[in-house]
């Protein structure tokens, strides 16, 4: 018992060192494969630590989808996978309304209507002014992915309403970049590429309105539309036209509110000469916009945030010393929805001003009839409360319905971007601009 006792104990110290080896080789044949095996597990089992510990690592390094986003990760999914269904039943809805028109008009032919009657009326040439809208899109960190979808909606409509108005202006787009132009390029196929009188700038709004000065400026006309912000054609940057020459002849007042609608603290840092010829329309403004004035750069907010970011547009432009102003939605209109306009709205009451130079005509063919708005005077409208109309071009520019949160991804953007209820002059323009550049695609 004691000579097979003796190897056991050094079988059991082996692994720790050198001397119990000897010992080992004049053990039994039977004991020294009991104890060659030892060393082999220990060795497995720290191989496999390792890998487990690294199994450990990579599930903490990503946590399990809440069942919010794998939602959100389905329906994406389903969308991608229904483009070439939805790009059809489009292509069939615009086929089937072209035959039924073309029913409609042989049969009023038949009935002995003159078919020049029925010719579209033809669109009056669309006129270049000195004037720039520039659409500040750099708010991309205070938007959600659907806000970020209204917002390219908005834009397509912005671009649509300024080439079909009867006055086209100077259209910018600031601060692009992000995940709008990673929209655009993916999703919409690139279809900014194809767009004629828009300046893109990668830079801020103050960045955008130096170019859009030098292009107002400037004796040449551009080509189309590039990252680097060139612009459309139209000598001299613009022509005058009689709404702007009256705003040079006769002094542009710019009233202020008696109570400021957004107060501040601290006064007010001086305006920066250099960009005189630059506002920040948003509706915390004290000033009241009156008229618009050539060669002047007018910034509108692309904020689609329902309304969380209060004040921000202003601050950002009272912090860099550029003028701000309002619309003045309350002295013309009374309102019986809140008074926010969608980016697009605001550009296009800023072009219909350019060509009946009336703002209550302006907001009459533009602003949404599901806002109930009364001119005031009309069917007893009361007076507006003290004038301070939350109107688009502030920092809280949203679109009220979500319609456009399924946003289509044909070529020029969303039909449904703008409702169908504003009573605008130019919508069978626009539609046509839209279906144009569709089937370019």
């Amino acid at each position: 018992m004691s000579s097979t006792e003796g190897p056991d104990v050094p079988a059991q110290a082996a692994p720790s060192g050198q001397a119990p080896q000897t010992v080992q080789t004049d053990a039994t044949p039977n004991t020294g494969a009991q104890t060659h095996p030892a060393p082999t597990d220990n060795t497995t089992t720290t191989q496999e630590t390792p890998s487990s510990k690294g199994d450990t690592t990579d599930a903490s390094a990503a946590p399990p989808m809440s069942k919010n986003a794998l939602k959100r990760l389905r329906k994406a999914q389903e969308w991608e996978d229904g483009k070439d269904d939805r790009r059809k039943r489009r292509k069939e809805k615009r086929q089937t309304r072209r035959e039924r028109q073309r029913e409609e008009r042989a049969t009023l032919i038949a009935q002995g209507v003159d078919p020049k009657s029925l010719a579209p009326a033809p669109r009056p040439p669309s006129t270049l002014v000195p004037v720039a809208l520039i659409v500040d899109c750099d708010f991309e960190q205070y938007m959600t992915d659907k806000e970020r979808v209204s917002l390219s909606s908005q834009v397509t409509r912005c671009y649509a309403d300024n080439r079909a108005a009867r006055y086209r202006s100077h259209l910018w787009l600031a601060g692009w970049g992000g995940a709008l132009e990673r929209r655009f390029n993916d999703v919409l196929g690139r279809q900014q590429d194809h767009w004629k009188g828009v300046g893109f700038a990668p830079g801020d709004f103050l960045a955008c309105a130096d170019l859009a000065r030098e292009k107002m400026r400037s004796q040449q006309a551009g080509g189309g539309g590039s990252a680097s912000g060139t612009g459309t054609g139209g000598g001299a940057g613009g022509e005058m036209i009689p709404s702007l020459q009256r705003s040079v002849d006769e002094p542009v007042s710019w009233d202020v509110a008696e109570r400021e609608p957004f107060p501040l603290p601290g006064p007010a840092p001086p305006l920066d000469p250099r960009h005189r010829d630059v506002v920040y329309l948003t509706s915390e403004s004290p000033y009241t916009l009156q008229r618009l004035e050539p060669h002047t750069s007018y910034v509108i907010g692309g904020l689609v945030d329902k309304n969380r970011e209060k004040g921000l547009c202003y601050r950002r432009a009272r912090e860099r010393g550029i003028r701000t102003a309002r619309l003045p939605i309350g002295d013309f209109m009374v309102l019986k929805s809140r008074q926010i306009l969608a980016t697009n709205h605001v550009v296009e009451i800023m072009l219909k001003w350019l060509e009946c130079e009336d703002w209550g005509e302006a907001f009459m063919a533009v602003i949404p009839k599901r806002k109930g708005g009364k001119l005031i005077g009309d069917e007893g409208g009361d007076e507006g409360d003290d004038g301070a109309a939350g109107e688009g071009g502030d920092s809280e520019l949203v679109e009220d319905e979500d319609a456009d949160e399924d946003d289509e991804d044909q070529g020029a953007g969303d039909e449904a971007a703008k409702p169908r209820e504003v009573a605008s002059t130019t919508d069978v323009a626009v539609e046509q601009e839209l279906e144009a550049t569709q089937e370019t695609q």
